[in-house]
Order: structure tokens, then C-alpha cells, then sequence
């Protein structure tokens, strides 16, 4: 069976099924809201495990007065004992046929369709995406699973005949898993990107140790639920919480780990590349966010531009690694184009992330709030704030991490706003006067994962791919100038020091990654 994305907003709309999304999504919400408070365990060895280390309260970043439930912060101890699990689980696993392991992920999308609106509730619950954001992420998730066993069977578990150089060689290619694999998952996407993780793992014959992100423990736990209510067997999947200087640093110095895959910021990214690799060669499979630019040129439909970078610059409160910070505009159409973007940033619905209407829900936590407010006051001092700027109070949300969508204009080309990722709903403005000084502009970060251009002129298209440094381009996508890669669609690859393989999640090259070549050959005279 091919493959096909399942695009459950988009698939309804066609319909006239809206109402239908709208109220199954509210129904689900509000069934869930009944059941927060809990108290988690640890998942090591197929069995729910209490930590013997201190309890974290979550809250939701919507109204901190909400209790999500309560997590384990998981020490040292733990995370050895749930790499031993995954490493006594590897072998049995490995001999699974990978036609069982495509299967398993097959479930896992059939489990996940059936709790679609609940999966959608928790996430707008913990980490404060709206209801049609909170869709795509789930319809991704489920795209991983239907995409990565596809790909499986299409390419009969990477196994190949090869030619033969002699009479009677028989030879042949086989991709064979690397065996324990940890999975250290954000909070910005925490099932699409953790599932991701999770199933291009498991497919290709790895054990997983799953390290969340404490922002978003329930969607992982939750993850962990359609896994094994498919079938996943003991052992396979274990999960820790906890924070990243004690669970994360006992994954990366454990030798019985044999790879790792990543999403989150630089930083941590690059140390979990120098460090697990200190005594052997491991693969680290990393996507390190990005600081990402558009470029819209005099001979670009600026309504289009206009939804384009204000989808792609707002979205989710701006804590996509795809989303755009940076926005380069030609000299004789800034004025032009502002006048309408502009008006659109200010028409900006932000609020409760649950209601139907909001656009844009909180931030993700403090200590994004204080990124957030001294970046405002940077851009005061050093350039012009055209609008937002505040973080809002108003009754209903001021026990959140509610902020204004923010434009910034008159920095010098080189601040460092335009080159520090801030993770929050922060846009800066610069002009030029050739594609090419635009595209220099654009290129002079260290980061290099999504970039747009906005042009219908042929020339310019083609300059701007072959000149741009970035793994994921766009050319007037108005869905999302800098956002919105989708499985089987667009690879989701960072170049630079957004990404350490130079192959990307949701493409035909990820989970070859998670396993090592090995050359068969057989003589018969």
C-alpha cells in the first residue's frame, strides 16, 4: 500500500467537516482536563518503575495554577538501569523480522488515529499549541509511523543484491541495527518529533532509552501508550525522566549506548557529539535548531509574502526550529509590504490556546518569558520595536506565559538578534538592494536549516536555492515561508550547525542512519 499523509485539518475543510474537528477536539479536552494531577512512573524493562529520586510538579504553561501531574526527576542510577534493559532487550529484538518491526509502527498509527483528539488535547494542555497546530503535530506523528514501515517494505529491510566480480561469489548488502539507541526529545513538537525519534529507531532493529524534555513529560508518556498498546515488547522502549545535567549526562557517558538522536538547541547538541564519541565512533543523529531567513524580493506578490512570513514567524509562538526570525526585504517594497504585515501582527488573536479562535498560545516556560523580554529590551535600546513587545496580563492570562507577537526594525545587520536563536515570537527586519546581498545577509549564521524566498521571477528562484545555505527552502509557500515540512514531502535537514549527517527526518535517506552496512559475500563452486 503507498503511503499518504493523513492532513486531518486540511482533509476536513475540503469536506465541510469542520465542525466535526472542532467538536471532537472539545469533547476530547475537556474528558482529558479530568484526568491531570497523576503521579508517573518511570517506564525500564516493560514495568512501571518509581523513581527514588525527587518528584517535579508540571504545570501547564496556559495557567500555572493547572497541575498536569507530577514526574520523576530521575537520577543517574536509573538511567543505567534502563540502558541495561534496552541492551538485554537488543538481541531479541534485532532477530524480530522486519516485516513484525514495520507492523508494530503500523499499529502504532492505528492506536494513535483512534486517540487522535486526546493525543491533540494533552499537547494543547502541556505545551500550550492551539487545536490546529496541535493536529498537524499528531497527523505527523502518525505519518512517521505509515512512512518509516513503508519505506521498510519498500526497500525489503535494506537488504540488497549486489553484482558480482567473480564466478561463484554470491554478494549482498545488508543495513543492520547499532543496538541501543537513547532519544533525547523537545518540547516544541513532543509527539511528532518524539515518535519520529522513537520509530526510526525501533523499525531498524534498535533498543530505545527515551530521555524527554521535563517541559512535556505527558506526551511522552503518552507516546509510550500507543507503543505499547501496539505491541511493543519489554525492554524494547524504556523511558526516564528527568533533567538533562543528570539523566541526559548518564545516557551520553553510558558505552553501552551505541548511538543517539537529538533535537533540541546547539549547544547541547555539540556536546553529545563530542562527548559520546570520546572513546568510539557512535552515530549522533542531531537537529540543532535554526535562526531562519526570508527573502522577499520587488517582484513577489506581497499578500502572499505577507501570510507566508507571518504563518511562518507566529505559528506556535515562534518555538518552531523552522521558524522564521529573520526577514530581508527589498528596499522599494519594505514600506508596501509592512503596511500589510503589520496590521496582520496586530490582529493577532493570543490567547488561552484551548479556545477555538486563538492563534497564538503561551510560550513554553520562564525561562522563555526572560528570553523573550530581554530581547525586547535589547531591540529598545539598539533599533525601533514596530509592534507587541509586552507580555500580557490581561484576566484569564495572567497566570500564563502569554506574549505579544514582536517586530523589530532598525537593528545593524550584524546584531546579534539577528544571529542568536531565541526560541519566542521574535522578528527582525533588514533590507537590501541586490538578491545577492540578501542572500549573504541570510547566510552569515552559524545556523542553516529552513530558509524562503518570496519572488515570482524565475531567475531569482534559482539564484536564491543555489546560493542559500540551508537544508529545507521554500519558494512563496504561503502555508508557512520558512515552516510546515511535512513527512515524505520535505526532508526536515539541517545544514551547518543545525543538523551533524546532512540527512533529514521524514525523507527516503533518515533511517539508514540508524544502522551500519555490512557486505555480505558467499563463494558456491
Amino acid at each position: 500500500m503507498a503511503f499518504s499523509n493523513l492532513n486531518t485539518w486540511w482533509r476536513l475543510s475540503q469536506a465541510g467537516r469542520q465542525e466535526e474537528f472542532h467538536r471532537a477536539f472539545e469533547a476530547a479536552y475537556a474528558q482529558y482536563l479530568k484526568g491531570l494531577g497523576k503521579d508517573h512512573a518511570q517506564w525500564i524493562g516493560g514495568q512501571a518503575v518509581p523513581s527514588k529520586g525527587a518528584w517535579a510538579t508540571k504545570t501547564s504553561p496556559t495557567d500555572t495554577k493547572l497541575v498536569v501531574g507530577r514526574f520523576p526527576e530521575g537520577t543517574a542510577e536509573e538511567a543505567r538501569a534502563a540502558v541495561a534493559a534496552a541492551k538485554a532487550a537488543a538481541a531479541g529484538w534485532r532477530a524480530v523480522p522486519w516485516q513484525e518491526r514495520a507492523a508494530l509502527l503500523d499499529r502504532t498509527a492505528d492506536v494513535m488515529v483512534r486517540r487522535f483528539y486526546e493525543l491533540c488535547a494533552v499537547m494543547t494542555v502541556e505545551n500550550g499549541k492551539n487545536r490546529f497546530e496541535a493536529s498537524i503535530d499528531v497527523d505527523e506523528a502518525i505519518d512517521f509511523c505509515r512512512s518509516y514501515a513503508h519505506q521498510m517494505r519498500e526497500r525489503q529491510g535494506f537488504v540488497t543484491t549486489m553484482g558480482t566480480a567473480f564466478p561463484g561469489e554470491n554478494n549482498e548488502t545488508r543495513f543492520l541495527p547499532y543496538g541501543v539507541f537513547a532519544v533525547i526529545a523537545p518540547f516544541n513538537f513532543p509527539i511528532a518529533i518524539t515518535t519520529g525519534m522513537v520509530v526510526g529507531a525501533l523499525v531498524t532493529g534498535n533498543t530505545v532509552v527515551l530521555k524527554p524534555t521535563m517541559d512535556t513529560p505527558l506526551c511522552a508518556e503518552e507516546v509510550l501508550r500507543c507503543l505499547v498498546e501496539a505491541g511493543v515488547p519489554a525492554g524494547v522502549l524504556n523511558v526516564v525522566y528527568g533533567g538533562g545535567s543528570t539523566v541526559g549526562q548518564a545516557l551520553v557517558d553510558s558505552d553501552d549506548v551505541d548511538g543517539y538522536v537529538f533535537t533540541g538547541s546547539v549547544g547541547v547538541g555539540l556536546n553529545i557529539l563530542r562527548t559520546a564519541q570520546r572513546k568510539t565512533a557512535k552515530p549522533v543523529i542531531a537537529e540543532m535548531g535554526g535562526k531562519n531567513p526570508v527573502i522577499v524580493t520587488k517582484h513577489a506578490n506581497l499578500d502572499r509574502a505577507a501570510e507566508g512570513v507571518y504563518n511562518a514567524a507566529f505559528g506556535f509562538s515562534g518555538q518552531k526550529c523552522s521558524a522564521c526570525s529573520r526577514l530581508y526585504l527589498h528596499k522599494d517594497i519594505k514600506e508596501a509590504f509592512l503596511n500589510k504585515f503589520i496590521m496582520k501582527v496586530m490582529n493577532t488573536v493570543v490567547g488561552v490556546p484551548s479556545e477555538r479562535d486563538t492563534f497564538m498560545g503561551p510560550i513554553i516556560n520562564q525561562r522563555a518569558l526572560k528570553t523573550y523580554l530581554e530581547a525586547v529590551a535589547i531591540a529598545e535600546r539598539d533599533g525601533q520595536v514596530l509592534c507587541g513587545g509586552e507580555q500580557l496580563k490581561d484576566p484569564g492570562l495572567d497566570c500564563g506565559y502569554y506574549v505579544q507577537p514582536t517586530v523589530v526594525d532598525g537593528l545593524p545587520s550584524d546584531h546579534e538578534l539577528f544571529r542568536r536563536e531565541l526560541f519566542v515570537p521574535f522578528l527582525a527586519i533588514d533590507t537590501f538592494t541586490t538578491l545577492d546581498e540578501a542572500i549573504k545577509k541570510a547566510n552569515a549564521v552559524e545556523f542553516g536549516l529552513t530558509a524562503g524566498i518570496f519572488t515570482d521571477d524565475p531567475a531569482e528562484q534559482s539564484q536564491f536555492f543555489d546560493g542559500i545555505e540551508a537544508g529545507v527552502t521554500y519558494c512563496n509557500r504561503r502555508r508557512g515561508g520558512s515552516t510546515g515540512a511535512v513527512v515524505d514531502a520535505q526532508t526536515f535537514v539541517g545544514w551547518k550547525n543545525s543538523g551533524t549527517t546532512g540527512r533529514g527526518a521524514g525523507g527516503r535517506n533518515y533511517l539508514q542512519q540508524f544502522m551500519r552496512e555490512q557486505s555480505r559475500t558467499v563463494v558456491r563452486e
